[in-house]
């Protein structure tokens, strides 16, 4: 049975197993990572996070020695807390453990994580969720001399203010601009060390929380 959420000098979280070493199980060196066991994991863990209100941002396997690390990224509009780690964790560990076909008997590590800022913006919940930041992305050119009819892509830098089903409203430098959701590229998250008061959403930085959990060999 796993310990307590416990504090880490990078300020992530993590769950410890009670066990002598922190260990659970661990996907064979031909199947661990491969496309046909992480369709199966997906089919798997999708439903549950799903089914407790979450959206499931990643998942990947990472084999690491004699045992493999699955790391599931979660996320929703209210942000991630610890509670919300533990919950999922709690519940993914739970599947695994009824279905040993997909990962089998041996030790693995599970970590259950919010997805953190270097995560690319490539869905309209994940520019939802950013409103207030700053990002760079490629988008179509303004129309002008050198692209007359705005087909052309340059990198542009703004703060995200505002977004709907359909697009993205972006202050570019005191002016707004609006661009379709479906001609932006993946866009980057830029650091911050001073957000302005105004024209932008005022909120909290999250915490990048995220538990281990696991059964010894």
């Amino acid at each position: 049975m796993a310990g307590p959420l416990s504090a880490r000098d990078s300020g992530t979280w993590q769950r410890r197993s009670k066990t002598a070493h922190e260990g659970g199980r661990q996907v064979s060196a031909t199947s661990a990572g491969s496309a046909a066991t992480r369709h199966r994991l997906m089919a798997l863990i999708f439903p549950v996070v799903q089914g407790a209100g979450y959206d499931l941002e990643d998942l990947v396997l990472t084999p690491m020695g004699r045992r493999s690390l699955l790391r599931v990224a979660i996320d929703r509009d209210e942000g991630i807390s610890l509670d919300d780690i533990a919950v999922i964790s709690h519940a993914v560990g739970k599947v695994l453990d009824d279905d040993e076909g997909v990962i089998g008997k041996a030790p693995y590590v599970l970590e259950v994580t919010s997805p953190g800022v270097d995560r690319p913006l490539t869905e309209g919940r994940h520019w939802r969720r950013a409103i207030g930041r700053v990002v760079e992305v490629s988008a179509p050119s303004v129309r002008g001399p050198d692209d007359p009819d705005g087909s052309q892509s340059a990198p542009l830098r703004g703060r995200i203010v505002g977004v709907d089903e359909m697009a993205v409203t972006l202050d570019v430098a005191g002016i707004e601009r609006v661009v379709p959701l479906a001609d932006l590229g993946a866009g980057k998250l830029q650091l911050e060390f001073n957000r302005p008061d105004e024209g932008a959403k005022r909120e909290r930085p999250r915490r990048q929380p995220k538990a281990n959990k696991g059964r010894a060999s």
